[in-house]
């Protein structure tokens, strides 16, 4: 694949995107930075340009993937991060869950990364096959929460489990236009949501990992994401990162 054409990494801001468009920008692709908030440009390596998108927002996705075939002649693939957690019972003392909350979550999580693969892989399907017939490939972010959503995940684990289902028909999809989808469900990382929580919680969160006992770091989902892009056997399947992880109730 060409790799002056761009990878799109939404969420690219900090965290799991930052460090997979890091690990990307060192195997030598170039990376559109794609975030809800705006991300200093200048801030960023050479071969990196940021782009301030509203994933949930169809229009300005089209537009955005637009404007990077325009920046970099086209795109061999795409990694979702873009994400949003809030937390909330089904039913709770205070009443049913916030059926706005549920929309907006689903919303981010679930029509963004739809957003996402249905714009970039109509661009992907224009590139000249490699090889194998390689087009370009797609990394989504689910959670090992699709499996084991904790008591307030409802509406988090629903997006997450989404996410984890569209994979296998997204892969088959697109497997005529020589394209990959591949899905990574993180555990518990040590991302600037965790970074403020008192160290007693920190260290209790650290003690619920079998191995290696401590919250992940981005550099690892990073390499995993690396992985994925240089392995073309691996399609079509959803890939807990977790230390052997399996969540209580709460």
């Amino acid at each position: 694949m060409d790799s002056t054409f761009a990878v799109i990494v939404t969420g690219a801001a900090s965290g799991l995107g930052q460090a997979a468009a890091k690990r990307l920008v060192q195997q030598g692709y170039s990376v559109a930075a794609v975030d809800l908030t705006e991300i200093d440009q200048q801030a960023l390596p050479n071969g990196v340009k940021a782009y301030q998108v509203d994933v949930s927002d169809t229009d300005a996705v089209d537009g955005m993937c637009e404007q990077v075939k325009r920046d970099f002649g086209g795109m061999v693939g795409l990694v979702n991060c873009a994400g949003i957690v809030q937390g909330g019972k089904l039913v709770s003392r205070k009443g049913p869950h916030d059926a706005d909350v549920f929309k907006k979550v689903i919303s981010v999580n679930v029509i963004g990364t739809f957003n996402l693969m249905r714009a970039a892989v109509s661009h992907m399907a224009a590139n000249s096959p490699d090889s194998d017939g390689q087009r370009g490939v797609v990394v989504n972010t689910s959670s090992i929460a699709a499996y084991d959503g904790q008591i307030g995940q409802i509406a988090y684990a629903a997006s997450k489990g989404a996410v984890a289902s569209m994979t296998l028909p997204a892969a088959r999809d697109m497997a005529n236009l020589g394209v990959r989808v591949v899905s990574i469900a993180p555990g518990i990382f040590d991302t600037p949501m965790l970074a403020g929580l008192p160290e007693d919680v920190r260290g209790a969160l650290e003690a619920t990992v079998p191995f290696p006992a401590k919250l992940a770091d981005t550099a690892d989902f990073g390499a995993l994401v690396s992985h994925i892009f240089e392995n073309k056997t691996l399609n079509g399947e959803v890939i807990r990162l977790d230390g052997a992880l399996r969540m209580a109730p709460q």
